[in-house]
C-alpha cells in the first residue's frame, strides 16, 4: 500500500476463510508491520477487528482512503506489532456482510491471522492478540471463543475488547441514541433477513421494510461527514417505527440475537474491557453486566473506565491496551479488576 503511515509497510491481502456453516468465502483485510529490516525472532501479532463501517460491499475499511486514521489498532504497529485488519466476509466481497454473526466473524479473523503469516516481510509469529471496538469488539470475543477449537495451530495470548456488543438484543434495546440505534438494527435486520430468510412482518410493514433495506445497501458509517438528507429522514422513520419493538421479543431474530451473544462462559482469559460511562450506543450497563458474569467464572479480568463518546472508544484506550497486551505476551500476570467493577 502506497498510502502506509511513516515508518509503515502495509499490504491488502485476500485470503480464505470459511463461515459458520462450513462454505468458503474469497475475503480481504490489510496487514501492517514496522518499516525495518525483517527481525531475527517472528513479530507478535495484533488481530485488530474494527467497528461498525456498514453492511454493503462497498464499506469495507480496507476500501476507504481513511483506513489508517480510523483504524485505532494500527497504533500498534509504532510498538513492534504486526497487526492485521480483517473486513470479515462481505465487506469488499459479493456476498451478505453476516452483521455481527459471531462464528462467520471469528473464522474470518482467525485465518486473517493465519493469512498474514503467509508475507515474508511481515515474519509474523504464531502468537497473538485480538484486539476490537464496538461491532469488533463483539468480533474480538467470539474469536477468543473459538480460537482453540477453529485455530489450533495459533496461540492466543490476550483478548481487548471497546464498547462490545454482548447482550446483541440487549444492545439494540438500550442504547441511548435513539438514531444510532435505528440505523444499527436496520444493519443487523437486512444482514440477517437477506442471509437466512428470515421475514421483517413482526418488526414492521413493507413500506418501512424497503427504508431498512435502503438504509443499509446505501449508507456506509460516516466518520467525517454529516449523512445526507434521505438518509437522515429514513433513519428517523425507522427510529419511529421500531420504538416499542424488542426484538428479543419476535422470532426468530430474537433467538437469532442470542445465539450470537457472547458467552462469558466461553471467553478465555486474560480480558481486557474498555466501556465509557457516556457511551450512548453501547449502553455501559449491558457491558458492566457481562463484565460481572466473567468475574464470577474467575476469569482475570482489566478493566478501564472512560468518559468520551462511543467512536472514540479505542482510541481513548489505546495506550492502556497496547501496554496491557505487551505485558500478557511478556508473560507477566494478568491484573484482575473484578472486585471494582
Amino acid at each position: 500500500m502506497t498510502d502506509a503511515p511513516p515508518g509503515v509497510q502495509a499490504w491488502r491481502v485476500q485470503y480464505w476463510t470459511t463461515n459458520g456453516n462450513g462454505q468458503r468465502f474469497a475475503v480481504t483485510g490489510v496487514v501492517a508491520a514496522p518499516m525495518e529490516a525483517i527481525p531475527p525472532r517472528q513479530r507478535r501479532v495484533i488481530a485488530w477487528t474494527h467497528g461498525a463501517w456498514g453492511v454493503a460491499e462497498k464499506c469495507a475499511p480496507s476500501l476507504s482512503p481513511n483506513f489508517f486514521a480510523y483504524s485505532a489498532g494500527m497504533d500498534a504497529v509504532r510498538s513492534g506489532y504486526v497487526v492485521v485488519a480483517p473486513d470479515y466476509i462481505g465487506l469488499a466481497s459479493p456476498t451478505m456482510h453476516p452483521f455481527l454473526v459471531g462464528p462467520d466473524t471469528a473464522n474470518a479473523v482467525l485465518d486473517a491471522v493465519r493469512a498474514t503469516r503467509e508475507i515474508p516481510g511481515a515474519a509474523a509469529g504464531s502468537s497473538f492478540a485480538v484486539w476490537g471496538e464496538s461491532q469488533g469488539g463483539h468480533a474480538a470475543l467470539w474469536t477468543a471463543t473459538a480460537a482453540r477449537s477453529y485455530a489450533p495451530d495459533l496461540t492466543l495470548v490476550a483478548t481487548a475488547a471497546a464498547a462490545p456488543p454482548t447482550d446483541l438484543a440487549a444492545n439494540l434495546r438500550e442504547g441511548s441514541d435513539k438514531n444510532a440505534r435505528a440505523l444499527l438494527l436496520s444493519f443487523a435486520l437486512h444482514s440477517w433477513s437477506t442471509l437466512y430468510g428470515f421475514s421483517m412482518d413482526g418488526i414492521t410493514n413493507r413500506t418501512n421494510q424497503g427504508i431498512i433495506t435502503r438504509l443499509a445497501q446505501n449508507n456506509c458509517v460516516a466518520f467525517n461527514k454529516k449523512p445526507k438528507l434521505g438518509t437522515i429522514l429514513g433513519i428517523l422513520t425507522i427510529a419511529r417505527a421500531t420504538k416499542n419493538k424488542d426484538i428479543a421479543k419476535i422470532e426468530p431474530f430474537g433467538s437469532f440475537a442470542s445465539t450470537n451473544s457472547v458467552d462469558a462462559a466461553r471467553v478465555p482469559g486474560p480480558l481486557l474491557i474498555a466501556q465509557s460511562r457516556n457511551d450512548t450506543i453501547v449502553a455501559p450497563a449491558v457491558t458492566r453486566k457481562f463484565a460481572k458474569s466473567v468475574c464470577r467464572r474467575g476469569t482475570p479480568l482489566r478493566w478501564i473506565e472512560m468518559t468520551g463518546d462511543h467512536g472514540a472508544s479505542a482510541r481513548e484506550s489505546s495506550r492502556e491496551t497496547i501496554g496491557w497486551i505487551t505485558s500478557r505476551f511478556d508473560g507477566n500476570p494478568p491484573p484482575n479488576d473484578c472486585r471494582r467493577i
